[in-house]
């Protein structure tokens, strides 16, 4: 009974197979059907070569929420070029809450306003970065991933006096509140006051005044490799001594997570205007640079993912059963139409050959002899 049993469940078994197997006697190989496969199997190693590249890419997921994080302090990075001497400008930061922060954390360096070549040369290139940048915004995708950001070249010490130095390097990091806030550059240095603070600025006469500047960073929150902020690079010249350069900025908190870097940082982005200050025509206010700073109540996490393995196995086996189902069966079609054509025309040549004598049969001359004769 048991094997019975065991025989029946084996015949079942057996009954369902989903391949069964043909015996190799029933098995013809042909010209076609080799050319077809040799076909189905380049296309099949071509498109699994490029999925694989698929599978290594990686893309940028952006998602959105409520920054929740009001209690911490923003970091300011600065690093801007005045084309005025150091004992004669001044730079500090006031918040909404008309709080004067200490600018302890910036050093003021005499430089030389005028880049030597390979400094030039890297400002040349940080320039056609932002340009590419504000075309093809992808770029930033690019730069995230590969978390590349070179160093300029490092800045040799100015020999000879500093009074023959022409401007001040500002550069260094500030902590404020996460408040909009106001981080200017103007003439005098600052002192605190009753009413919010002031600049020394009367014993600086007018002629000294320059304000062309050159911005080589100004970043807000920790400093990340393949982070490009808007206004790095930026140089502006004025023929004019009381120039008022202002740009209005508004910042994003940001949380970066590739898998080459992870950390919180704040991207920004900046419109800037520009104008002379004459009080004889009506364009009053104080000559300097002016960084107008909002904080966005959102906050941008960007994530680098990747596609996970088992969809590239799915795609693998899609690739490789679609193509050989497709072939096997364009295989079989066009097997079928040269069939069909092939016989019509061995079909027409049959029948003309067996008409020909038919229609010759009324006009033979054959005699056949009278009965009268015959007798």
């Amino acid at each position: 009974m048991r094997r019975l049993t065991k025989k029946k469940a084996l015949t079942l078994v057996k009954e369902l197979d989903a391949f069964p197997k043909v015996p190799e006697s029933y098995v013809e190989s042909t010209a076609s059907g080799g050319t077809v496969s040799l076909i189905a199997f380049t296309l099949m190693a071509v498109l699994a070569f490029l999925e694989f590249f698929v599978y290594r890419d990686t893309w940028m997921k952006y998602e959105y929420e409520v920054d929740k994080d009001f209690s911490s302090k923003l970091r300011i990075n600065v690093d801007i070029t005045v084309a005025m001497r150091c004992q004669y400008i001044g730079a500090d930061v006031l918040d909404l809450a008309e709080n004067m922060v200490a600018s302890d954390g910036l050093k003021y360096e005499p430089v030389n306003f005028e880049l030597s070549p390979e400094k030039r040369l890297w400002h040349m290139t940080l320039l056609h970065i932002q340009e590419r940048l504000r075309v093809e915004h992808a770029l930033q995708d690019v730069l995230f991933k590969a978390a590349m950001k070179g160093a300029p070249p490092a800045e040799h010490q100015s020999e000879g006096n500093p009074t023959t130095l022409n401007a001040c390097r500002i550069h260094g990091h500030l902590y404020v509140n996460k408040v909009a806030g106001n981080f200017h550059v103007t003439v005098g240095k600052s002192i605190p006051h009753p009413r919010g603070h002031a600049h020394l600025a009367a014993l600086v006469s007018h002629d000294i005044y320059n304000f062309s500047h050159r911005i080589d960073h100004l970043s807000f929150g920790e400093v990340v490799p393949g982070i490009i902020s808007p206004l790095d690079g930026t140089e502006k010249v004025s023929a004019e001594s009381n120039h008022m350069f202002q740009y209005f900025i508004t910042i994003v908190p940001t949380k970066l997570n590739t898998y080459k870097v992870s950390a919180e940082t704040h991207q920004y982005s900046v419109t800037e205007r520009e104008r002379v200050i004459n009080h004889a025509a009506g364009s009053h206010g104080v000559s300097g640079i002016f960084m107008k700073y909002d904080i966005n109540s959102l906050m941008v996490k960007v994530t680098e993912q990747h596609m996970p393995l088992w969809q590239f196995l799915v795609r693998l086996c899609g690739i490789i059963g679609g193509i050989f189902s497709t072939t096997g069966m364009l295989h079989g079609v066009i097997g079928f139409l040269v069939d069909v054509i092939c016989c019509r025309f061995q079909m027409g040549i049959y029948k003309h050959l067996k008409e020909v004598p038919l229609n010759e049969q009324p006009n033979s001359d054959t005699l056949i002899p009278p009965e009268n004769d015959a007798q």
